[in-house]
């Protein structure tokens, strides 16, 4: 997986994992006062089932984590990686977890 890189592309408001220079994963984000909202997340179907989804997840939350910034998880692929890797679940904000069910 050396062909892997994972970016922040703030002009299209996305990070992205490109694999072999190509956009293969994004996950759209808006950014508010002290937050990043999270709206979709997409694997191009050349790309599915090869985990790149999870590894877009875990290097967005990291920089939400990196930017002091809490993530508010309206993308149901963010909300279901941060059920199911706990450690995350502090970047979401009290007033918010019920509404996405973590």
């Amino acid at each position: 997986m050396d062909d892997i890189s994972l970016g922040d592309n703030p002009g299209q408001h996305r990070f992205e994992l490109k694999k072999a220079g190509e956009v293969a994963a994004y996950a759209e984000y808006n950014v508010l006062k002290n937050a990043l909202l999270f709206t979709h997340t997409e694997v191009l179907p050349a790309y599915e089932g090869q985990g790149l989804g999870s590894k877009l997840a875990k290097f967005a939350l990291e920089e939400v984590r990196k930017r002091g910034v809490h993530a508010i998880p309206q993308c149901q692929f963010i909300a279901g990686y941060i059920r199911k890797h706990p450690e995350y679940l502090d970047l979401v904000a009290e007033e918010h977890r019920r509404a996405y069910r973590l």
